[in-house]
């Protein structure tokens, strides 16, 4: 079955009023199961140079084992992009007041990248708060000052990129989100026991309600995948079209 046909299948939730994006979709365990077992089977994306270069630094600094700390840190360098794309969209919109219908499709791109933005955030903060509650020490210069010019630089890149051609900006974001989305789903695969770990969290309700900690990666894993989706049709459009 084709990527595409794939994701058809279950499509995501989008924006629910005024609320910042929780899940991408609402899945059952099943559904969940099934993604994880469709991300583990397919290949990785041919990664760009500089996705290359972004994954070997962070396997440099953190170590290759997955750990919570490390896909906290991949997740902060994730909203940069949306970030950006959301800036470019703003000052653009300045300059469409003769253009109402251009100045609406700018204004969308902007609803869009936000949403996408709050996505990852949620990640972030339940990554945040699940490492808090397991008590893990984090040196302040690793975890804190690092990840912090890590998302500088890679905010300057991802608006470059943008500002020059949009789909190469894009195609750094598929691939970032390409990783996140293998990464996420082996997490599980190496950690059964989170089966049958309940996800307790006081942002669950914003997010999405889960019954373990395995289908809440599963859950995430999911969103990378849609992300990542977003960014390959988007290659194909204009900027705001």
């Amino acid at each position: 079955m084709s990527e595409a046909k794939r994701d058809a299948e279950v499509r995501p939730a989008g924006l629910t009023g005024s609320r910042p994006q929780g899940a991408m979709a609402q899945l059952s365990h099943e559904q969940l199961a099934t993604t994880q077992r469709e991300t583990l089977e397919a290949p990785r994306r041919r990664y760009g140079p500089g996705a290359k270069a972004l994954f070997a630094l962070l396997d440099a600094v953190y170590g290759k084992p997955r750990t919570l700390s490390k896909f906290k840190v991949l997740e902060l360098v994730a909203r940069v992009p949306y970030q950006s794309w959301e800036q470019v969209a703003y000052i653009a919109i300045t300059h469409t007041h003769q253009r109402p219908d251009l100045a609406r499709r700018v204004f969308d791109r902007v609803t869009e990248s936000r949403g996408q933005e709050d996505n990852e955030q949620w990640h972030l903060l339940i990554l945040e708060e699940m490492i808090a509650r397991s008590d893990s020490r984090e040196g302040w210069i690793r975890f804190t000052l690092f990840p912090q010019l890590l998302a500088f630089v890679y905010y300057q890149l991802s608006w470059l990129l943008y500002v020059i051609r949009p789909a190469w900006s894009y195609r750094l974001n598929a691939d970032f989100e390409d990783h996140a989305e293998h990464e996420y789903a082996y997490l599980v695969a190496e950690h059964p026991e989170w089966e049958e770990q309940p996800f307790e969290s006081v942002f669950a309700a914003d997010y999405a309600e889960v019954d373990s900690v395995a289908d809440l990666f599963r859950m995430i894993s999911y969103d990378e995948r849609v992300h990542k989706n977003e960014s390959l049709a988007a290659m194909a459009a204009p900027r705001f079209s």
